[in-house]
């Protein structure tokens, strides 16, 4: 029987867990004694085995690498008092009765063991009982106690750093010994659950803490470590800010006014953006790991993520959050933002309300979904709407609205259900108006179809540089079904499905405009016919590097405007000048 304590990159214990057989394993799985979570860490990662002679080492990380005291092992052993095992970001030692460690701590932190005197002897008894690898609270802060998941600004104050990790262990240990079940509770219970607690912690160490360490920003950090995202937290609830970069650990980026500025905030390590990724996809029944280091979700407000870990992102895991504003836009706020002009509005109102099939076109990054939001509130509140997406991120005010969102595959790379099967399905469902967030693949046929077939009205966005290109990438993505269609049949199937292209891009002010409304007329001689009925001419940059422009009519009367008139409705054409 041995003990297997882990250390900070200070040297000072952070949790000791006993072995109570002769060999207990290291790893990632839930199987192993010593849980360690990241990428850099092999399932069983490594083997601590004890003879007679001592405790000895064994790496089974198939060429991840295990080190003891810096140099890269095999088998190693027996382990001395002062062995360091370096296993990923963690730090590892041994204690037995034949061999025992005495692990020397540094002042400051022998100060802080020496005068804290925040834990009962019931909790002090609990913390050595605890032989589990991870707790309740764990799995559901997605962290683990460990200098790997903790999140400090790039001019980090130490004190406050020291206190904020003690802080967050009592947390930790504290939701244990009451044993509460933190899986029962609602998010607004666990947040005020453990302010509570914090706060508790907080004060009875008040006599302890330094002057200089600001009580209620230290109380921020470990609640929103602990229950949300950390570092991050700030960005989500700065409003001006609309997209979050994580390049890696120690580099972050976010999008302000269409600018991009660099963060003085960081993470502590890989396994610390790792756990916050995990956090944020686990509870839409998600995953990401080695076999699927790629995911898209959501955050909870509807902000679009996506994650890419190791080995995909050579410099460690990488997170995009597009945030989506808290108050719903509207055409007008489109119109005070310069983003449309008022008579284009006036069409596209129109367009909609006449159950006009629109394709949203534009780059990456241009406000597509965005303004399909805004399109969407031109719709009837009595029509029946069905909307496919990837991950559910439209928010469309009408009360009779089915949401259906694409399904990944599990573990064992079945049970997936793309955009296209929720296409077909949706058609079965006496859908009057078909949404889908974006078509990028097959599912593009389906939808065509579903415009040729009674579906009018229907709405979605597709990536191109202009209405022209768009075609182009319809026709690509129509072959990608698989049906080995003639390129007429692809453009016949084009031009009488579509009535209105709208052209989205985003200007090197950060700016985003509709640069282009262009109406498909139909087909001649096997070419896809279309006419402009507005554009944005860009007419230069002012000083300030704003893009200077105006929005033009081109004289151009949409096609059906005349068979609206033929109906006997009244339609205003004068905003075509």
């Amino acid at each position: 029987m041995f003990n297997i304590i882990i250390h900070d990159d200070k040297g000072s214990a952070l949790e000791t867990l006993q072995c109570t057989s002769p060999e207990c394993s290291i790893g990632r799985s839930g199987k192993n004694l010593v849980q360690l979570s990241g990428w850099r860490i092999a399932g069983i990662h490594a083997k601590l085995i004890e003879k007679e002679d001592g405790i000895y080492v064994t790496d089974n990380s198939a060429g991840i690498g295990t080190l003891v005291n810096g140099e890269a092992v095999t088998t190693f052993g027996p382990l001395l008092a002062n062995s360091n095992i370096a296993i990923g970001a963690y730090r590892l030692s041994v204690e037995s009765e034949k061999q025992p460690v005495d692990v020397i701590l540094p002042p400051e932190q022998k100060e802080l063991h020496a005068d804290d005197e925040l834990e009962s002897e019931e909790l002090k008894q609990k913390e050595v009982e605890l032989s589990e690898p991870t707790h309740s609270l764990n799995k559901t802060f997605g962290v683990r106690q460990g200098p790997d998941d903790l999140f400090v600004e790039a001019d980090r104050d130490d004190s406050r750093f020291i206190w904020h990790k003690r802080i967050h262990d009592k947390l930790v240990s504290a939701m244990d010994l009451r044993r509460t079940d933190v899986q029962a509770m609602n998010d607004d219970e666990l947040s005020e659950t453990v302010k509570s607690l914090v706060n508790d912690i907080i004060q009875k160490m008040a006599r302890n803490l330094p002057p200089e360490v600001d009580r209620a920003k230290l109380a921020k950090e470990v609640i929103d470590e602990a229950i949300g995202l950390g570092p991050l937290e700030d960005f989500l609830a700065e409003e001006s800010i609309t997209e979050i970069m994580v390049n890696r650990y120690d580099s972050i980026y976010y999008e302000t006014h269409g600018k991009l500025h660099k963060s003085k905030v960081t993470f502590s390590s890989d396994n610390a953006v790792l756990s916050v990724i995990e956090r944020i996809v686990s509870p839409l029944g998600r995953r990401i790991d080695e076999s699927s280091p790629m995911v898209d979700g959501r955050l909870k407000d509807g902000s679009r993520i996506n994650a890419i870990i190791p080995p995909l992102a050579i410099n460690g895991p990488c997170l995009t959050i597009r945030k989506f504003s808290k108050k719903k836009l509207s055409i007008d706020d489109f119109v005070q933002f310069g983003s449309i002009s008022h008579e284009m509005t006036l069409f596209l109102e129109k367009a909609v309300h006449y159950r006009k099939n629109i394709i949203i076109s534009g780059g990456t990054g241009s406000g597509k979904t965005t303004f399909l939001n805004v399109l969407s509130d031109f719709i009837s509140h009595d029509e029946r709407i069905i909307t496919v997406e990837d991950s559910a991120e439209l928010k469309l005010g009408q009360p009779h609205v089915v949401s259906l969102e694409a399904r990944p595959p599990n573990m064992e790379g079945k049970g997936a259900i793309g955009i296209r099967d929720l296409v077909k399905n949706c058609l079965r469902m006496r859908p009057d108006r078909i949404v889908v967030g974006e078509c990028r693949g097959g599912e593009t046929l389906d939808m065509l179809q579903a415009m040729n077939t009674g579906h009018d009205g229907s709405l979605t966005t597709v990536h191109a540089n202009s209405p022209r290109d768009l075609i182009s990438r319809l026709e690509v993505m129509v072959m990608m079904a698989g049906m080995e269609l003639p390129e007429k049949a692809i453009r016949e199937q084009i031009s009488s499905a579509v009535h209105v292209i709208v052209q989205q891009s985003r200007f090197s002010d950060g700016t985003r405009k509709i640069t282009h409304i262009t109406e498909i007329t139909g087909m001649e001689t096997g070419v896809v016919q279309m006419q402009n009925l507005f554009v944005y001419k860009q007419n230069g940059i002012d000083a300030d590097g704003n893009v200077l422009g105006e929005y033009q009519p081109t004289g151009r009367i949409p096609e059906f405007y005349e068979v609206l008139r033929q109906q006997g409705l009244t339609v205003d054409i004068s905003i075509f000048g």
